[in-house]
């Protein structure tokens, strides 16, 4: 039953889209203080039975406890393994017990196991705590003003074919359509200026190789390895700067980067490495990005919370930065 009802609210939620309004997954509320603090995990590869995991979970408790957020992302891959709801319900009844409400953008391996990826969206729909409605999902931050942020979070797939060429998935017409037209509708709720937006999702975008390459961008953290981006560039890139909302794209995938590459006045994000030592990583100790939103500041602050309780790369990222490192 709770499969069939998320399959109903993805479709209602497309059908909202198509007439010009999106109803988001979840309504936030920045707190009293005027901040609200979002947690992205990535990349955790959860294998049930697995002596590793365990060292894996204990890391996320530790980036919890120690952050507290108010909100949770996990940009996928969250499981390797199966049975693959077993693996999930490891990771993700971690927020629950907490009572931390989270939403998920699936990874590449989330569906490579036991479940297919509808099984894994209609699982996600039903888990406690988490917000997903359907596999690409909208948050919104509302002060005692209104509506402040939205946050887009896409499913980039697995793998895709096309031509006879076998790549990284990517983000289809369809959802870059369906983006549009929630960022046009939220548009018109603001008087015709853009809403400030970040992007999550699991497989980085063609543009983080582009941006790596141009002698003019900026970078800060680590880069282990050249982002696995897809074969083909469908387009979300350009729709973001054409619709003038969305400041940053966050994602994991890559397990040896951390970075944050500043190019175009545009922010390209990874989190950090979720898991211990299941899947390959140099980057240890593991740990877990964060984002800092504050009610009347344009952009955000950012850091990385490491599971030994260390904290590093912290910024504050806004449009217009001159010089990426300095606050």
């Amino acid at each position: 039953m709770r499969k069939i009802l998320c399959l109903i609210a993805g479709l209602m939620l497309a059908t909202a889209a198509s007439f010009g309004q999106a109803e988001p997954a979840a309504k936030l509320k920045y707190n009293a203080d005027g901040k609200f603090k979002i947690v992205q995990i990535t990349d955790t590869h959860v294998i049930p039975g697995d002596a590793r995991t365990a060292l894996t979970l204990k890391g996320l408790e530790a980036v919890l406890d120690a952050e507290k957020p108010d909100f949770v992302i996990h940009t996928g891959d969250i499981v390797y393994g199966v049975p693959a709801k077993e693996a999930a319900h490891l990771v993700l009844d971690n927020m629950a017990r907490r009572g931390i409400p989270y939403a998920v953008a699936l990874g590449n391996h989330d569906s490579n196991f036991d479940l297919d990826r509808e099984q894994m969206n209609a699982l996600m729909c039903s888990l406690d705590g988490c917000v997903n409605t359907a596999a690409d999902n909208i948050l919104t931050l509302s002060g005692p003003d209104g509506l402040d942020r939205v946050f887009y979070l896409f499913d980039s797939g697995d793998r895709d074919e096309v031509a006879g060429v076998n790549g990284w998935g990517y983000i289809h017409a369809p959802q870059i359509e369906w983006y549009r037209t929630a960022s046009n509708y939220f548009k018109s709720l603001n008087g015709g200026t853009p809403v400030p937006a970040v992007a999550f999702f699991h497989i980085p975008l063609p543009e983080y190789n582009t941006g790596l390459r141009d002698a003019s961008r900026q970078l800060l953290g680590h880069i282990g390895e050249e982002p696995c981006s897809p074969s083909f560039n469908s387009g979300l890139y350009l729709a973001m700067r054409e619709q003038g909302d969305v400041q940053a794209v966050c994602t994991g995938h890559d397990h040896n980067n951390d970075f944050v590459l500043y190019w175009q006045g545009f922010f390209f994000i990874y989190g950090r490495y979720g898991a211990f030592d299941n899947v390959y990583n140099d980057l240890q100790p593991t740990g877990a990005r964060v984002f800092e939103f504050t009610l009347g500041q344009p952009g955000f602050r950012t850091w990385i919370r490491l599971s030994d309780g260390s904290k590093i790369q912290e910024l504050y990222l806004y449009p217009g930065l001159i010089r990426l490192g300095r606050k």
